[in-house]
């Protein structure tokens, strides 16, 4: 799938690129950062619009976002389907600890910085009633970061991007299992406080 969806780049373009940030806002299995490493080896080679790509990627991302908040909001069927599997639900109650410890700094860093985490931070933030225009004005700008992260290191890495692809991927994951090992750590350490405090018989 990957194969086909990084053919599909210098074919559709821009549009491509759009559809991919669109899709993995919501959780879909799409490629979209290695599809905007891509998207800036073509930029690079002079093949496509910097402007273009990185506005349409970051339009993409940014809808994508609103509807997934919206499918919070409103508690879609879609909503359900994202998270009713063992993976996809232990992710959204990650997402609800990070947005509840965080609050709209989490929407920001989990555009990016904890990328695996975001597209159940958008559901988590609707379903909680997160106020919209906090919601979206801290997503937009952590898209932006993604953005440009991704085509950025695409643009200068042209040769290299599917090693790119990897370590970048990999050092997500990595900072979103530190995230979520951080939370449960002082979550547990707040629980100890409170037990000792409490006076025994």
């Amino acid at each position: 799938m990957i194969e086909t969806i990084l053919a599909a780049v210098p074919v559709y373009g821009l549009w491509i690129v759009t559809l991919a940030t669109f899709l993995s806002c919501l959780a879909m299995p799409i490629p979209s950062s290695l599809v905007m490493l891509t998207a800036g080896a073509f930029v690079a080679a002079g093949d496509l619009s910097l402007v273009w790509v990185v506005v349409l990627a970051w339009v993409g991302a940014v809808l994508g976002d609103q509807a997934g908040f919206l499918l919070g909001r409103g508690g879609g069927r879609l909503g359900e389907r994202l998270t009713r599997s063992g993976k996809a639900a232990e992710l959204m109650e990650r997402a609800h600890a990070f947005s509840e410890r965080h609050g709209g700094p989490g929407v920001f860093f989990s555009r990016w910085l904890v990328s695996p985490l975001g597209p159940y931070m958008n559901l988590v933030s609707g379903a909680t009633r997160m106020r919209w225009l906090r919601f979206a004005l801290w997503g937009a700008a952590g898209e932006a970061v993604w953005v440009a992260i991704y085509v950025g290191l695409g643009y200068s890495f042209s040769d290299s991007i599917t090693a790119v692809a990897q370590v970048a991927g990999n050092f997500s994951g990595a900072l979103a299992a530190g995230a979520v090992a951080i939370g449960l750590g002082l979550w547990l350490r707040a629980a100890l406080r409170r037990d000792r405090r409490l006076p025994k018989d």
